[in-house]
């Protein structure tokens, strides 16, 4: 599994639209990037659901939000058509993303055990560095806890010293890109 503090694993992965998204385009930006288990489950709604009624939040702090499953392309434009959802839904049948992010594990339910997506958020900051890890999500009020933490008075960039560069000042502070 990652750890805050670590550059967070690129990727390139379509979108519900067909539209590729590489992680390395987004700098600059924050990263809100969740990963659930499969479309059209209760949980995984309700999630996206979440996250749709706040997304003119996250925008508003400069915040990308990004949903990845195995789910195909297909099954993604359906679930997105459905929930009217603002932001890209990922495809990532291959699991390459989902095993690099660690969240592709073996889990059990009702006895027997099987390979599945814990449900897990990552937030990256504008230098593409792991800010905060959320494992093994419990869905009710998750995209409330992830806006809260990002709109904390310290998330906040400032100009280093020898350069013009602004860069995120929070706990890696010391990592001017200077």
């Amino acid at each position: 599994m990652l750890n805050p503090g670590e550059a967070a694993p690129d990727f390139r992965l379509p979108d519900q639209e067909g539209k590729i998204h590489d992680l390395k385009d987004y700098r600059g930006k924050w990263v809100v990037l969740y990963f659930y288990p499969k479309d059209n489950t209760s949980g995984c709604t309700r999630e996206a659901q979440g996250f749709r009624d706040l997304y003119g939040e996250f925008a508003r702090l400069g915040a990308a939000v990004l949903g990845v499953s195995p789910d195909s392309i297909a099954s993604h434009q359906r679930f997105a058509q459905k929930l009217q959802l603002p932001f890209p839904l990922l495809a990532d049948p291959e699991k390459e993303v989902l095993q690099a992010y660690g969240v592709w594990q073996e889990k059990k339910a009702y006895g027997r055990r099987t390979m599945g997506v814990v449900r897990t958020t990552f937030l990256i900051d504008p230098q593409g560095y792991i800010e905060k890890i959320w494992p093994k999500v419990k869905v009710d009020g998750h995209p409330l806890e992830v806006l809260e933490y990002l709109n904390k008075e310290d998330m906040r960039f400032e100009v280093c010293r020898f350069c013009p560069i602004p860069f995120f000042a929070g706990y890696r502070a010391k990592r001017a890109p200077c």
